[in-house]
Parts: C-alpha cells; sequence; structure tokens
C-alpha cells in the first residue's frame, strides 16, 4: 500500500506513525511544503496522513501553498480514501471540507486529558478519558456530516470522524520523546504561564509508558482507517 504525507515544518514529522506504517509493509511518499508544493495524483494513494504545523491555515498570504493543499485534500476525501489529519492537519481537513478554522480562546500545551464524546459502535472508539499529548492555539467547526468523537475542558473539538475514513486529531499521538524534545526546541517560547500550558520541564517528564499508551492509539486509529471495506 502507498501513504503520502504532508509535513508543514521540519520538526514535525510522522513519529510513531512511521514506524507503524513501515511494520505493515507501506511504501512512504512525501510532501514536504518547505521545499516543494508538489502534490500527487489522489488516485495513486491509499492513504493520507496531514500532519501539524505552527502556522494557521488561514496564512495563505504568506504561505500560498496553503490553498492547494486544501484543495488536494478535499480531492483525496472525495475520492474516498482513508485521510489522517493531526493538529493543524485536523484544521486543513476541516476547512477544506468547508468549516472555520480560528484561535481558540485558550492555548492547549502539554500532556491533558480527553474525554470520549460518542459511542456509536459505527465510529472510531476512544477511551472514556485518556490523557494525550497537545500543542494548538487554534481550533475548528465540524465539517458538515462530521461527528465529534473528543472533548477536552479547554478546547471542544478534540477530535472527529467524517465519513467512515477520515479523522482528525486536534492532538499528538504520533509523538515520541524525540519529537516532544523537537517540537519543545524550536516551539518553546509559547510555554508562558498559563492554565492549560505546561512547563518544559513537566512535558519532558513523560515517561515510557505515556509514549507507549498513545502511540499505540495511533497505531489503533490507522488499523480503523485502514480495515478492510464492510462486505
Amino acid at each position: 500500500m502507498h501513504t503520502h504525507y504532508l509535513q508543514h515544518v521540519p520538526f514535525e514529522g510522522l513519529g510513531s506513525i512511521a514506524t507503524w506504517l513501515e511494520t505493515a509493509g507501506h511504501r512512504l511518499s512525501h510532501t514536504r511544503f518547505y521545499e516543494t508544493a508538489a502534490l500527487p495524483d489522489p488516485a495513486s494513494i491509499d492513504l493520507l496522513v496531514v500532519m501539524g504545523g505552527p502556522m494557521s491555515i488561514n496564512d495563505e498570504t504568506e504561505f500560498p501553498w496553503l490553498a492547494d493543499e486544501k484543495r488536494f485534500i478535499r480531492a483525496v476525501i472525495e475520492a474516498g480514501k482513508p485521510v489522517l489529519g493531526i493538529c493543524l492537519g485536523a484544521q486543513l481537513i476541516a476547512g477544506a471540507m468547508g468549516a472555520a478554522v480560528y484561535r481558540n480562546p485558550l492555548k492547549e500545551i502539554g500532556w491533558w486529558a480527553v474525554q470520549a464524546e460518542n459511542t456509536s459502535g459505527d465510529l472510531f472508539q476512544f477511551p472514556p478519558t485518556t490523557t494525550v499529548f497537545h500543542w494548538h492555539g487554534e481550533t475548528f467547526d465540524l465539517p458538515p456530516g462530521a461527528v465529534r468523537l473528543a472533548r477536552s475542558e479547554a478546547c471542544a473539538n478534540q477530535a472527529f470522524q467524517l465519513g467512515e475514513r477520515v479523522i482528525g486529531l486536534q492532538f499528538h499521538l504520533e509523538t515520541t520523546p524525540a519529537s516532544a524534545q523537537a517540537i519543545v526546541s524550536h516551539c518553546g517560547d509559547e510555554l508562558v504561564p498559563a492554565t492549560w500550558i505546561q512547563s518544559e520541564t513537566d512535558i519532558l517528564a513523560a515517561d515510557a509508558a505515556q509514549f507507549s499508551a498513545i502511540n499505540g492509539l495511533m497505531g489503533a486509529i490507522l488499523a480503523y482507517l485502514l480495515r478492510p471495506a464492510a462486505t
């Protein structure tokens, strides 16, 4: 199978997703917008993964490729391909499918709990409460037809599902110790005292079990998106 991923900055890569996909035998390709904005034919891919980044999806003047990226994401979704969006990636899915993306009243950075919002057996099932890694200042309205899967105290729309094969996550389940250190190193100026912002020390104090738990949940989402079609 062929997975294509969209990467916006060098320090927000696939993390644990790469290991899961390579173990499952996927061929990986990428568009790294900080190098090139070339995009593949949607028909040529089996899964699209849209990664995070510090920019807003509304910053098309500064990053003109955002407009093409949103059109591409919509085309992949309309082609019926599985799509996973993470943080900025979830916001890009929402925007591509007609929803507004805007600043959240509160930034949410660090290890905070999210609560499952929907228990329908036809949708992906999150644990009732789970602690995950966040780094975001914007949020989004749900696109038409989407169902909210999780929320938190600081941000209502933490995860959503659109149809059978599209999931957007406001938080980061792919984070590894190395990628946590990378985002702290590049975006540490955002770590100012606030209700939902942890310190660098607290963020990097996460133990192996925390990373294993979120990476396992990430694997479950990938398996769900790539499950065989119902007969």
